[in-house]
């Protein structure tokens, strides 16, 4: 059996890695680095950034404590880290890729069986899509005059005042890592909340939190243009029917992200999509049935590891036979957690207060001010929210606000994945102190 992969994201070469497990042989095939948008322009180059944030906050509150810190703050070497981090793990995974055919070049999809790349066709049984997507903009006066976040995490110093432009999770994460490293930050978000995804008692505290950290946040904010003035840049917006501006040295365009569909020629060969993404069923299957579509590119949940785990689903759909219906796994894709990684940490999985309109259910809370390990932390401001059915104390959901949180959540994103109810969790034995007791506290609330 032969399979070809487009797109070295973590929906893509995850899935080639374990299909040749499987012995299939494999081709993938990418125009960019090895790992995508994630390790190269994403997920791993912000987390490297958001290390050196925490630790100038650390420093900044170790008074506190009692020990009295000096920092001597050098931004290369920040960047310099940063990118010594992306180099090992695009290593690792060519290493990993040892046993995989890898091409690099721009592919198009010839037929339901064909793929062209570098004036080469390839033939294989299955297609499998994840070219991932690429930064949205808005259709406004001077969008050209906006960075993105694959270009913010190249700059050479670090900008006096930042606009961001996008209150989701791309967007408050710059805006936290730069007010860590000095930046005067304003955020402009469209919506009524910030994170507009997550749920509203978690937004709205994290806003908060972001306020007292300096960081101003206008809500209900369109932005209508952007415009170089002589000391830098001027941001235009409409909020409550008043005209309002705030000035900048830079402005990051962070709006999300829209499906990467250039050049595979869907419509030539007769694959459905939408301006969200290419459409697929619950096997990754797209309107040819021998050509699965995975990650950013069918929209929804834009998250790695939704690519990672809906490009298993698509393997064991090909391994299985391509049944019409049933199960061919255990994953839960409904179930997919996601967090933001501010100062402090936000994390959701599963349904919200809103998703559960109409439903029968008890909301059960509790505070890190009254958690042990967060008061000799330091980190007392957060809250779990744990979302239940109240007849069969199903867990529905579970939305943490706080240090860790990212963490914190795998916990409750994996019992809800067992079906797992209220009652089992209260029994359920937590090491003390830790974090971890948060979330015991808030089902025994």
């Amino acid at each position: 059996m032969k399979l070809t992969v487009i797109g070295a994201g973590p929906g893509g070469y995850e899935t080639a890695i374990e299909a040749v497990k499987k012995g299939i042989d494999v081709t993938l095939i990418t125009d960019g680095p090895l790992g995508g948008t994630c390790l190269n322009e994403g997920c791993i180059p912000t987390k490297a950034l958001c290390k050196a944030a925490s630790l100038m906050d650390e420093i900044r509150g170790a008074g506190e404590f009692g020990i009295k810190a000096e920092c001597n703050f050098d931004f290369s070497a920040v960047q310099q880290r940063k990118n010594a981090v992306l180099e090992q793990l695009r290593q690792g995974i060519e290493f990993l890729l040892k046993k995989v055919n890898v091409i690099f070049g721009k592919a198009s999809l010839k037929d339901a069986h064909t793929v062209v790349v570098n004036g080469t066709e390839i033939v294989s049984d299955y297609i499998l899509l994840s070219t991932g997507s690429v930064s949205a903009s808005l259709p406004i006066e001077g969008a050209e005059l906006c960075i993105n976040s694959a270009d913010i995490l190249s700059l050479k110093e670090v900008p006096r005042r930042l606009a961001v432009i996008g209150g989701g999770v791309i967007g408050l994460e710059f805006a936290s890592i730069f007010r860590s490293f000095g930046s005067e930050v304003s955020v402009l978000e469209f919506c009524k909340t910030i994170l507009p995804r997550f749920d509203e008692d978690i937004a709205k505290r994290l806003k908060q939190s972001l306020s007292k950290r300096g960081i101003s946040i206008e809500t209900s904010a369109a932005v209508k243009s952007v415009r170089k003035t002589e000391g830098g840049f001027c941001v235009q917006y409409v909020q409550k029917d008043k005209e309002l501006s705030v000035e900048a040295d830079l402005v990051l365009m962070a709006v999300g992200r829209r499906p990467n569909l250039s050049s595979l020629n869907l419509d030539e060969v007769g694959i459905e999509y939408t301006p969200r993404g290419v459409c697929v069923n619950e096997y990754m299957q797209t309107s040819l049935a021998s050509v699965y579509a995975v990650g950013d590119l069918t929209g929804g949940m834009m998250l790695a590891h939704a690519a990672s785990f809906q490009g298993r689903r698509a393997l064991n759909h090909i391994l299985a036979g391509q049944p019409a219906s049933g199960k061919v796994d255990q994953i839960d894709l409904s179930t997919v957690p996601a967090a933001v990684f501010t100062v402090p940490e936000a994390a959701m999985t599963g349904k919200t207060e809103a998703d559960c309109e109409g439903m029968d259910i008890v909301c059960l809370k509790s505070f890190y001010r009254s958690n042990g390990k967060a008061v000799a932390m330091g980190e007392t401001d957060g809250m779990c929210k744990l979302i239940v059915e109240r007849e069969s104390g199903k867990i529905l959901g579970c939305h943490i606000f706080g240090a860790h949180s990212a963490d914190l959540v795998q916990e409750v994103s994996a019992l809800i994945a067992c079906g797992t109810g209220i009652d089992e969790l209260r029994s359920a034995i937590h090491s003390h102190p830790t974090l971890g007791e948060i979330i015991q506290a808030a089902a025994n609330a």
